[in-house]
């Protein structure tokens, strides 16, 4: 439950009076941030919130979407058809509201100098401004905080996109390093986002796009971003698929979302986003990886920038000493070779060693059930996964599984 001071006007009531809702002007919730203005949230009337909602809350139901809780927001799982949401993206083009992300702006004339120190990345390797890089957030013990993409603005403006769940642990962090580094950290919670992905996302994309912005996007390569104004885009995802996650005026969302539905651009929940980022082998935070986690146990070791050797970044003492005595798991992909759905915490074993699905799913592309898994050194095969009480056998692959619209394993 919230504790700061909510500043609010009575906007009406439902019909059962169990609920007053109201139009929020200012939040200062723990941590200090701002609630989105004009944004609808629902308060019980003994007090709390029943959850967040993007300015395209009112979409989805309209759609008919299944909301449930994710992070404390109310977000739409799915609309008619998971499978079909999953194979639009897969073939055509799907969208997603990712409004509930974060987007943290850090500015200043030292900006490179802490993000470089921020991030297990280096932005140094960014060759110019538009580019982007992959990277985690680290704690001083090498621990994953948050898994993150950040943009090169200029060299004395970087934008990141942090996950939802861990915005405000991770806003906390960001602030409590920089003030030695006298920059400025700004929460952008006026904005919102959409990702456009699929073979023919950036089609649809362009023709909704302002003008300007349309153009300027034509040659963009993919870990690029262009921007004009408050509408900023970048050529990224989460899906093994092309395509775009847009930032824009939290304003002028919903006609931009019309505008791709009317296209012919498919509504999809966050049920088909989790099966086309395992499909893609794509880490999902809080399953894959935390904060007992390190980049070396959960396949991101390539996400750690250790050269040059002089770049001082939090948690780099902490991987010089797990690599120097060894890290002692690998992360590796399964296919289920028999019947049933391979599922997190499941157990896997070689028949000597033990270790664990951290994320699994049916895979609609491939007909087969697939997951994730931590596995100790060593492990080989044959191998098998105890599902209810049963061994199933399991193949090891190395993901992804799936890249625009094609298995990258044998089936």
């Amino acid at each position: 439950m919230w504790t700061g001071v909510a500043k609010a006007k009575p906007f009406g009531f439902e019909s059962d009076n169990r609920y007053i809702i109201v139009l929020i002007v200012d939040m200062f919730p723990p941590g200090g941030r701002l609630a989105p203005r004009g944004s609808l949230y629902h308060l019980p009337a003994f007090g709390g919130f029943m959850g967040f909602r993007t300015p395209l809350f009112e979409e989805h139901t309209a759609d008919g979407a299944r909301i449930v809780d994710f992070a404390g927001w109310d977000m739409p799982i799915q609309y008619a058809s998971q499978i079909e949401e999953h194979h639009a993206v897969r073939q055509s083009a799907g969208m997603f509201d990712v409004s509930h992300m974060g987007v943290v702006d850090i500015s200043g004339e030292h900006a490179t100098s802490f993000t470089r120190y921020l991030l297990a990345n280096d932005v140094a390797r960014l060759a110019g401004d538009g580019r982007a890089l992959y990277t985690c957030l680290l704690k001083h013990d090498g621990g994953i905080l948050d898994d993150l993409i950040v943009y090169r603005v200029s060299p004395s403006h970087y934008r990141t996109v942090v996950n939802a769940a861990t915005q405000d642990k991770d806003v906390a962090w960001i602030r409590e390093h920089a003030a030695a580094f006298d920059v400025r950290v700004d929460w952008r919670d006026d904005l919102a986002m959409v990702a456009v992905q699929g073979p023919q996302a950036r089609e649809f994309a362009h023709g909704c796009l302002p003008g300007a912005l349309a153009d300027a996007t034509a040659a963009l390569k993919p870990f690029a971003a262009t921007w004009q104004g408050d509408w900023f885009l970048g050529r990224t995802g989460y899906t093994g698929e092309d395509g775009y996650e847009i930032i824009v005026p939290a304003d002028e969302v919903v006609a931009f979302w019309q505008g791709l539905r009317e296209a012919g651009v498919t509504p999809a929940g966050l049920g088909a986003r989790d099966t086309l980022r395992l499909e893609a082998g794509l880490n999902l935070y809080g399953q894959d990886m935390d904060e007992q986690t390190t980049p070396l146990e959960c396949g991101l070791g390539w996400t750690v920038a250790m050269e040059p050797a002089e770049r001082e970044f939090i948690g780099r003492e902490a991987l010089v000493a797990q690599r120097s005595r060894g890290v002692g798991a690998r992360f590796v992909g399964l296919v289920l070779e028999g019947r049933g759905v391979l599922r997190p915490h499941q157990a896997v074993s070689d028949g000597n060693q033990e270790g664990e699905l951290t994320s699994g799913s049916y895979s609609p592309t491939l007909g087969r059930a697939i997951g994730l898994a931590r596995v100790p050194e060593g492990f080989g095969e044959p191998a098998a996964a105890q599902i209810r009480g049963r061994d199933i056998p399991v193949r090891i692959v190395q993901p992804p599984f799936v890249r625009q619209g094609k298995a990258r394993i044998e089936l």
